[in-house]
């Protein structure tokens, strides 16, 4: 009787893999053969779960999307019912910077993403539809509902994540560049 296989199971150990490979060496070092070898595998096996390098990196961005997303409601669930705007927005994107060794993997790897779709614009699409998502969420938390300052506290957290992957800012800097801007946005009396 033939063995039964996993799929899910098998694509995971790839996943888990990729990702070590990608934040280990950069998006640039994936490879069938390198991503094989790290889950110990032959570089087929790797082939018939994802048949091109487009595909693996979409993967590994959707694997990062979903880590932050479940970061974020868990860190969410510990405000309680009825956050202040400001802490519920505090909170989500302090769960979704690279502020300690576990999250910072998962930053090199979506840093690496937005590299690799600059030179590779149609590997963006789901990348693009997630910004404007959470853009929009954004805005319709603020004071003035104003998608151009959705827009700016977003590219701040980007801006405060490459600082913190690249050493020049302190998981303290950071948050303290994020509060002074939503006390900006909604007021030092507001503060969380």
């Amino acid at each position: 009787m033939p063995k039964k296989v996993d799929h899910q199971e098998r694509r995971t150990l790839i996943a888990d893999a990729l990702m070590r490979v990608a934040a280990d060496q950069g998006l640039e070092a994936v490879s069938l053969r390198h991503v094989a070898a790290a889950a110990g595998v032959s570089a087929g096996m790797v082939q018939h779960y994802f048949r091109t390098k487009d595909e693996m990196m979409a993967f590994a961005m959707a694997v990062v999307r979903e880590r932050g997303q479940a970061r974020v409601t868990e860190a969410l669930a510990r405000l309680g019912e009825n956050p202040t705007p400001r802490l519920l927005l505090r909170t989500m994107i302090a769960a979704l910077l690279p502020l300690d060794d576990r999250t910072r993997d998962d930053g090199r790897v979506a840093l690496a993403f937005l590299a690799y779709t600059a030179v590779r614009p149609a590997s963006a699409t789901g990348l693009r539809a997630d910004t404007m998502q959470l853009t929009s969420f954004i805005a319709s938390v603020l004071p003035s509902g104003d998608t151009a300052e959705g827009a700016g506290l977003l590219a701040l957290m980007e801006g405060l994540g490459v600082y913190l992957l690249g050493g020049q800012y302190t998981a303290e800097q950071a948050l303290g560049a994020l509060d002074a801007q939503l006390d900006l946005l909604f007021g030092p009396s507001a503060a969380a």
